[in-house]
């Protein structure tokens, strides 16, 4: 066996548990293993960065899970930014009265609801309302005209819309959530 491929099966089994409940305790246990998992994938290919130290391995192994942990959180903020940002579209100008209970869940609503969108849909979606470009821009990105990427959004906006109302989620306590 290469040593390189023994180095990193030793540091496997030495690390691997102490980098899944480092990450547990930042992202609960129900993503930590996907997180550790992710740090043994980058530590792998960054093989050739590994500590010479045995001692300063772990903490190596730490630097990179806080890296996958920091992306996983801004891209969580991110959806969540587009989901309110897609309910404002549809439901701007309603005021509700509703406790931040009611906001929190409508929220996961409309995320689950995102999701249940095709790929395409999530896509059309995101890039008009997550990076905010126009449709015209959007259809340079997805290689399309301006009339067909305009026709793509309406559909996505109706599916969603059906989504959410599959899941009885209330879109105004979400909208209420943007403007707070």
């Amino acid at each position: 066996m290469p040593e390189h491929v023994a180095r990193f099966t030793r540091l496997f089994d030495a690390c691997y548990e102490p980098v899944l409940r480092y990450a547990a305790r930042r992202v609960g246990g129900d993503s930590a293993g996907d997180v550790a998992a992710e740090t043994f994938v980058v530590a792998w290919r960054k093989i050739a960065d590994l500590p010479v130290r045995d001692d300063e391995a772990l903490p190596w192994l730490y630097g990179i899970a806080r890296n996958l942990v920091a992306n996983e959180q801004r891209r969580e903020r991110r959806s969540r930014r587009l989901v309110a940002r897609l309910m404002s579209v549809s439901w701007a100008g309603r005021d509700t009265a509703g406790d931040h209970a009611d906001d929190a869940v409508a929220a996961s609503g409309l995320e689950q609801a995102l999701r249940r969108l095709s790929p395409q849909d999530q896509e059309v979606l995101r890039l008009i309302g997550w990076e905010d470009l126009s449709i015209s821009h959007a259809a340079l990105v997805l290689g399309c005209t301006p009339a067909t990427m305009a026709v793509r959004a309406q559909r996505a906006r109706r599916r969603f819309l059906a989504a959410l109302d599959d899941l009885q989620v209330r879109p105004e306590a979400a909208a209420k959530e943007r403007r707070t």
